[in-house]
C-alpha cells in the first residue's frame, strides 16, 4: 500500500473515532447539560442582580446601588458590594442545584427503587431450578 493510501486510511481511521465518541449518549448529554447549565446560570445571574441585591440595598440604604459598596480600608477600595453579589448568585444556584438533584431526583429514583423488579425469564428460571438441585444434593 502507497503511504499516500496509509495516511488517508489512518485519517478516515481517526475521524470513524472521533464520530463514535462524540455521538456517544454521554457525550451528548454532557453538552446538553452545559448549555442548560449556562443559560440557566444567567438567569440566576440576572435574577441576583436585578432582583435580589436591588432588595438588599433598599434594606441597607446608601447613597450608591450595592455595586458601589466599597469601603476604604487601608487608602484603597474593596469592591465588598460585587462580593456580596457573587455569594448571593452562588447561593442560589447551590440552591437551586440541592433542589433539583437531592430533592426531585431523589423523589424520581427513590420511586423507580420501589417498583417491584420484572419476573424472572425462563433462563432465570431453569439457573435457579439448577441451584436448588445443586444444593439438594450437596446436602
Amino acid at each position: 500500500m502507497d503511504p499516500a493510501r496509509q495516511a488517508a486510511s489512518k485519517a478516515f481511521s481517526l475521524v470513524e473515532e472521533f464520530k463514535n465518541f462524540a455521538f456517544k449518549g454521554n457525550v451528548v448529554d454532557l453538552a446538553v447539560g452545559v448549555i442548560i447549565g449556562g443559560a440557566f446560570g444567567k438567569i440566576v445571574d440576572s435574577l441576583v442582580k436585578q432582583v435580589i441585591m436591588p432588595l438588599i440595598s433598599i434594606v441597607i440604604p446608601s447613597e450608591k446601588g450595592y455595586t458601589e459598596w466599597a469601603p476604604m480600608i487601608g487608602g484603597k477600595e474593596i469592591p465588598i458590594g460585587l462580593f456580596l453579589g457573587e455569594v448571593v448568585n452562588f447561593l442560589v444556584v447551590a440552591l437551586a442545584l440541592y433542589i433539583f438533584i437531592v430533592k426531585f431526583l431523589g423523589v424520581i429514583l427513590k420511586s423507580k427503587k420501589d417498583a417491584a423488579p420484572p419476573p424472572p425469564t425462563k433462563d432465570q428460571e431453569l439457573l435457579m431450578e439448577i441451584r436448588d438441585l445443586l444444593k439438594k444434593s450437596a446436602a
